[in-house]
């Protein structure tokens, strides 16, 4: 999936010859966590954060905190599953986007990224949600895909949603069959069944739960 076309512009980095006064300024007009710095060659500083900036001398200018700028970025060839897992790293609800020389082209919106997320198919199909759990060393996505291919299933997504105490949960989105079959198949191949659901109120709730990121929209 290509994200570039999410790339954003409404908003100018500051440059480091900028003064902190302008930066307390945008941030009293904005919603966003970070504001992308720049030096006066278009390449990249840092973010700082809305935290440390109404800390700082309103007279001083950016350079004399570049020591506070946080790294962040993405480049503009990143794929968007790996560009929210940055969000969620850094806390943070805009992420700069790079070309490959450090030059800025741009941010990101964290509500994009997520309504992406909300749009793959282990949202969007219909099917049924399971839960499973088995030892960290003892299960293998191949494995999980026979099983359920084995009972006519179609899996349309899993990810590890859980590692606690060398146990591993995994969520499978499973379509074009009943779950039952496939349930009472992985307990043969001595997995727990955590939960499984027919119906899409699981995925609402997971969806849910993944709107956390959101919180940082409106701080």
């Amino acid at each position: 999936m290509n994200i570039s076309q999410y790339i954003i512009n409404d908003i100018k980095p500051l440059s480091i010859s900028d003064k902190i006064s302008d930066m307390q300024l945008l941030f009293n007009q904005l919603t966003y966590t970070h504001i992308p710095v720049i030096n006066t060659e278009n390449i990249y500083i840092g973010c700082l954060s809305e935290t440390d900036v109404y800390c700082f001398e309103r007279e001083k200018f950016i350079s004399d905190y570049t020591y506070a700028a946080e790294g962040f970025f993405v480049r503009d060839d990143e794929n968007w599953l790996d560009v929210l897992e940055k969000f969620a790293q850094n806390s943070t609800n805009i992420m700069p986007v790079l070309d490959a020389n450090n030059r800025y082209l741009g941010y990101y919106e964290l509500n994009d990224i997520i309504t992406l997320f909300h749009q793959t198919p282990f949202f969007a199909e219909d099917g049924g949600t399971l839960v499973v759990e088995k030892g960290i060393d003892d299960f293998s996505f191949s494995e999980i895909s026979q099983i359920v291919e084995s009972n006519n299933g179609k899996l349309l997504g899993a990810f590890i949603s859980k590692m606690e105490n060398e146990l591993a949960q995994l969520t499978l989105k499973i379509g074009n069959s009943s779950l039952n079959d496939i349930i009472q198949t992985f307990r043969r191949y001595d997995y727990s069944i955590i939960s499984g659901h027919e119906d899409d109120s699981y995925i609402e709730s997971l969806k849910e739960r993944s709107d956390y990121l959101n919180k940082y929209l409106n701080m």
